[in-house]
């Protein structure tokens, strides 16, 4: 029997922080794409599937999306604890709404609309990996139900992009939530761990999709193949102030890897013109550029 999509939850409260140093300035979700928001471009796919609720669960800079409420009716809803814990409170904080509910990630581009108002069940949206992959992979029983999940595997379908809840998977997802969310444990887990865990009880099937449908960029080099305007102009203060300083240009700023020194302290490596540098990043502050 299908589903009638009652709304959309999209997680939009993390900090992105591979994505160093675009997230500084701001969130990933709200990154220009071919000259769309990444964000706006799935809220206007959801609405065009006939989605009559979105709900954003914000926490990162949660002012800068304040304007979407406006522009396109959307709720927001904050979730106080997102530095704290991992994606399992975006969850928490929206528990309100789940009932049947695509449970979406603000950061994925879908190069066509992946939506519908109608769904036959409960699934996560998966790729192949034609080789071996550190993504989280799925293998699937004799009726099509996800029975394993493992990080890493090899010519397998993986986990990437959007998931759907019917209100029975919402129901026994939050019944387990409930039960688990104070244990010291629970706080680091990503949802999809908690759903790991439990198969048995948490039915979903596989939806796959093509090489070429679900994108998600966890840095500048990956955002640049997909839109080589990327290459020559970044959109960052800190990499424009940066390739002044060196004086080279921003395309010479490559291979950014974030780093994290305690709990305040951030950063991250990059290639200028092939040579190695580190940029310290602290409390809002630019603090150093060093040569490794």
């Amino acid at each position: 029997m299908s589903c009638t999509v009652d709304n959309a939850i999209i997680m939009c409260a993390g900090t992105s922080s591979r994505f160093a140093p675009l997230s500084y300035e701001k969130p990933k979700a709200l990154t220009v794409l071919k000259g769309e928001v990444l964000l706006e471009r799935q809220i206007r796919q959801l609405q065009e599937a006939g989605v009559p609720e979105i709900i954003l669960v914000l926490g990162y800079k949660k002012e800068q999306f304040a304007y979407l409420k406006e522009k396109y009716g959307v709720t927001l809803v904050e979730n106080t604890e997102y530095l704290t814990r991992n994606n399992n409170s975006s969850i928490w904080a929206a528990r309100g709404y789940l009932k049947n509910s695509y449970v979406c990630s603000a950061d994925n581009y879908f190069t066509a609309n992946p939506f519908e108002r109608e769904v036959d069940c409960s699934y996560y949206a998966a790729v192949y990996a034609d080789g071996p992959t550190g993504e989280w992979c799925l293998t699937e029983d004799a009726d099509g139900y996800i029975d394993s999940v493992t990080i890493g595997g090899s010519n397998a379908w993986y986990m990437l992009g959007h998931t759907f809840w019917s209100r029975e998977f919402s129901r026994k997802f939050l019944e387990i939530l409930t039960r688990i969310y104070d244990l010291p444990e629970t706080a680091d887990l990503l949802w999809e761990g908690i759903y790991m865990r439990h198969l048995d009880q948490l039915k979903m099937k596989i939806r796959r999709y093509g090489a070429d449908a679900i994108y998600e960029f966890d840095s500048l080099d990956e955002l640049r193949q997909f839109d080589e305007s990327y290459v020559t102009d970044t959109r960052s203060a800190i990499l424009k102030e940066i390739a002044a300083r060196l004086s080279v240009a921003e395309a010479d700023l490559t291979d950014i890897r974030a780093v994290k020194d305690g709990v305040t302290a951030a950063g991250f490596t990059f290639l200028a013109r092939g040579k190695p540098y580190r940029y310290l990043y602290e409390g809002g502050e630019l603090d150093g550029l060093y040569e490794v």
